[in-house]
C-alpha cells in the first residue's frame, strides 16, 4: 500500500490532462474524461468492553487506511443518449475488518473488497432521455455527465451496471462520504437495503420522470448471490430488488429545499431470524433457513434546506420491517439522522466546507434476539447482547489546499457499537481524508 498514493496522484494529474484538452475546446461534449482520487486514515483509541465476539469492535488500538480511485470516462451516442464506463481502483481496510458497527466509521470502505488494491469495472450504461417539451439548460461537464444542452423535463431509461444511490437518496449536505460526511449511517437511510455488491454496484434498470420540481424514479435491480457478495444471482424472477422514489423540490423563505420519499421490496434467498431461533435457540445461524419466497420492505424520508447563502440542514429517517437478515447495505432496521453543513465564505474559504451530524439507528425485536442468542450477520455478532440504540456524532472540515484538492479533517463518539451497552467503551474515531476531484 506504500506506492499507492504516489501511483493515485499520477493517474490523477493524467486524467486532470486529458479532461483540459477536451473541455477546453469544446462546448457540446462528445467525450468526457474526468477522475476522483479518495485516501482515508483512521484511528481509533483502545477501548474497554465486557466482552468481545467474532464481529465485535476490536477493544485495541487501530490504525486503518482505505484508498479509492475512479476513472469516470463517457461518450455521446446520439441526441440525448449516453454511455458512461467507470473503471475503479480500491484497497485498504476499515477498522476491525468493518465489523462490530452498523454505522461503519468510513464510507469508502464500502468500496472496498479486500486489503490489497484491486481495479476493476464499477459502472457500465448506458442512458437515453426523451424530452417533454422543448426547454433546455446547460449542464456541465462532469463525473458521468456530458457538458451540453439537456432538456429541462424529461423521462430517462438508464440501464447497465450502475451504484443505485447515485440516483436514490440524494441530499446536498450529508451523502458523499469522499467529501462529506464519512459515516455510513450518515452518507445514505441506514434502514434502506439498499441493492449491491460488496463495492457498492450492481445491474439495474431505472425509470425517471423529471420536471423543475418534481422527480419520481423507479429501478429494479439484481442482487447478490449471498449476504454483501460479489457475484449476481441472474434468476431475477426470484431474487430482485424494486426502489421507488418521489422528490419534491421547493422553494421556503426564498431558500431552495427539497423533499423525498423512498419505499423498497426485496424479495431474495434470505434467512428470517425467527426461523433461525427456532432452529437452534442457542448458536441460530441465519444461513441455515435461507429460502427463496422471504421478502424485506421498508420506507424511508430525506429532507434538505438551505437555511442562508452558507448554511443548510438535512434529516433523514428509515425502518424496514426487520424479519429477514440485511442483503447488502447494513444491519440497521430503523435509523435517524441530522445535521448542518456550513460553506467555508462565511470565512473567507469559499470552497471549504464544515459540517456536523447525529444518527441514532436501532434493530427490530426478531434481529435483537437473533444477536442475543449468539448469532451472527456479516456485520454484527458479539455473542450475546444487552440492547441499546447504536449513536454516532460526527464532525469533519474539509479545506481545498489546491484547486480540485481536498484535505479534510473528522472526528466521530460512538455510544453502543454493535447496539451493545455492554461495550460501551466510549469509542473515538480520528479522520484524515484526502480527496482529488477532477
Amino acid at each position: 500500500m506504500k506506492t499507492l498514493p504516489a501511483a493515485v496522484l499520477l493517474l490523477s494529474l493524467v486524467a486532470l490532462k486529458m479532461n483540459a484538452q477536451v473541455t477546453d475546446t469544446v462546448k457540446k461534449e462528445n467525450f468526457s474524461f474526468h477522475m476522483q482520487t479518495t485516501i482515508i486514515n483512521q484511528y481509533k483509541p483502545g477501548f474497554k468492553a465486557d466482552y468481545t465476539g467474532q464481529n465485535s469492535l476490536q477493544t485495541r488500538e487501530e490504525a486503518r487506511n482505505s484508498v479509492t480511485a475512479t476513472l469516470f470516462a463517457g461518450a455521446r451516442l446520439w441526441k440525448n443518449a449516453s454511455v458512461f464506463v467507470n473503471p475503479e481502483l480500491a484497497g485498504g481496510s476499515g477498522l476491525s475488518k468493518v465489523l462490530g458497527l452498523a454505522d461503519a466509521t468510513n464510507g469508502e470502505t464500502f468500496r472496498v473488497g479486500s486489503t490489497e488494491p484491486k481495479i476493476y469495472l464499477a459502472r457500465a450504461y448506458m442512458q437515453q432521455l426523451f424530452a417533454l417539451d422543448a426547454t433546455e439548460e446547460t449542464q456541465e461537464s462532469d463525473q458521468n455527465q456530458l457538458g451540453g444542452a439537456v432538456p429541462q423535463s424529461y423521462i430517462g431509461i438508464t440501464a447497465g451496471k450502475i451504484c443505485l444511490s447515485d440516483y436514490f437518496d440524494q441530499n446536498s449536505y450529508s451523502h458523499d462520504p469522499r467529501s462529506q460526511f464519512m459515516n455510513w449511517g450518515l452518507m445514505s437511510n441506514g434502514a434502506w437495503d439498499y441493492p449491491a455488491n460488496t463495492r457498492g454496484y450492481v445491474p439495474s434498470v431505472i425509470l425517471e420522470y423529471v420536471t423543475p420540481k418534481n422527480e419520481l424514479r423507479l429501478a429494479l435491480s439484481l442482487l447478490p448471490k449471498e449476504a454483501n457478495g460479489l457475484d449476481m444471482n441472474w434468476n431475477v424472477s426470484k431474487s430482485n430488488s424494486a426502489t421507488a422514489e418521489y422528490t419534491r423540490r421547493y422553494s421556503w423563505l426564498g431558500k431552495k429545499g427539497a423533499i423525498r420519499f423512498l419505499a423498497f421490496l426485496t424479495r431474495g434467498k434470505m434467512g428470517n431470524y425467527s426461523e433461525s431461533i427456532r432452529l437452534n435457540p442457542y448458536a441460530p445461524v441465519i444461513e441455515d433457513v435461507q429460502q427463496y419466497g422471504n421478502k424485506k420492505y421498508g420506507f424511508a424520508v430525506n429532507a434538505e434546506q438551505e437555511l442562508n447563502n452558507f448554511l443548510g440542514a438535512f434529516f433523514r429517517a428509515s425502518w424496514n420491517d426487520g424479519h429477514t437478515q440485511t442483503w447488502a447495505f447494513t444491519e440497521i432496521d430503523k435509523s435517524i439522522s441530522l445535521g448542518i453543513s456550513a460553506k467555508g465564505s462565511k470565512w473567507s474559504r469559499v470552497n471549504d466546507t464544515a459540517g456536523l451530524a447525529v444518527v441514532a439507528s436501532g434493530i427490530s425485536n426478531p434481529h435483537k434476539d437473533y444477536l442475543a442468542a449468539g448469532g451472527y450477520g456479516f456485520m454484527l455478532g458479539d455473542g450475546q447482547l444487552n440492547y441499546g440504540l447504536e449513536s454516532v456524532a460526527e464532525f469533519y472540515y474539509s479545506a481545498e489546499i489546491q484547486k480540485n484538492l481536498y484535505l479534510s479533517g473528522g472526528y466521530q463518539f460512538i455510544l453502543n457499537p454493535g447496539y451493545n451497552k455492554d461495550r460501551n467503551g466510549l469509542v473515538n474515531v480520528f479522520s484524515v481524508r484526502l480527496h482529488a476531484n477532477l
